[in-house]
Order: structure tokens, then sequence, then C-alpha cells
């Protein structure tokens, strides 16, 4: 009796079209009986430049399996942000652990004005006009995750003129 898998690898077809960008690599130790145990952590973000971005950590003793692990994660939990042609909606903060960051949608033609991890995430995320502000830590992985916060905390304008049955106008005064 035989028997066969039918499942499909888990973004079998969609890896083409998603990038992904290392935002921090470390050099993590554990101290153990016999000495010290070396191993690398990574934290990657993945995104299709279109309105869709994750980030993702991964831990391992070499530099690419974590990068690889990370990118799986990453993948797993991937979020669809609401744009406004090049920007967002309206200014929005997310917070995490002692990271803050603050995001204002821009005019067109301003660019991605950020640093670092929000700006990695900007870029795959598709948003090609905003203004940021990285408040309180300057942590790689809490800035990453403030900024993904932030991301989440977006309100998508059409439907929320369709819940209250009112016009965008009117409801982004």
């Amino acid at each position: 009796m035989t028997y066969q898998h039918n499942r499909r690898k888990p973004y079998e077809e969609e890896d083409v079209e998603f990038k992904d960008q290392v935002i921090s690599i470390r050099r993590v130790t554990k101290v153990v009986k016999g000495g010290k145990n070396l191993s690398f952590s990574a934290l990657v973000a993945v995104g299709n430049e279109n309105g869709t971005v994750g980030i993702g950590s991964g831990k391992a003793r070499e530099v690419p399996s974590a990068i690889q692990k990370a990118v799986q994660s990453a993948k797993k939990k991937m979020i669809e942000v609401p744009l406004d042609e090049t920007t967002i909606p309206h200014l929005v903060k997310g917070i995490h652990c002692g990271g803050a960051v603050i995001l204002r949608p821009a005019a067109k033609g301003t660019g991605v004005i950020a640093g670092g991890a929000v700006r990695i995430i900007m870029e795959l995320a598709g948003i090609k006009d905003i203004l940021t502000k990285s408040l309180r830590s300057n942590n790689p992985f809490s800035v990453a995750y403030a900024t993904m916060n932030a991301l989440q905390n977006l309100k998508d304008p059409v439907k929320i003129s369709k819940n209250r049955d009112k016009s965008e106008d009117v409801i982004w005064q």
C-alpha cells in the first residue's frame, strides 16, 4: 500500500514575487558547562512592493540557515497594508516594547524619509512617499516590530466609508 502526499509546499509559486532583505544579524552566545555555544540571530523583512509585507526572526548556528528560517517566519506573518496611491492613508503610531515609530503620509515625490529597519519595511511594502520618526529605542528588533504594529493599525478609507455609509471625504477631514 502506497501513500502519497498531495500537499504543496507553502509559498511555492509565490517565492518569485516576494523580495527579502536582512534587517539585522547578531551573534549570540549561550554559556553552558563546557563553554560558550555560538549561534546567529537574523531579522528579515519580506514583501512584494505592492502592499504586502512581513517580518520574521530566525536563529541557527550558521548565518545562511538563520536567514532562511527568518524568511520562512516572515512569510507566515505577512500583512496587507492599505495604500493611498504612493503613501499611507493617515498618520499612525506603532509601539513594541521599547520602540515607538510614527508614520505620516507625505506628498507625492517626497520619497521615503526613514532610516534603518523602517526604511527597509516601507520599501518592501511598496510605500514610495512617507515621513517617519523613530522614538525611544533604536534596537532594530523593537523598531521593526513597532513599524509592523503601526502598519497593522492603518485603516482602509474605502472599508470605513462603506461601513459608516458616508463618503471618504467626510471621514478624512
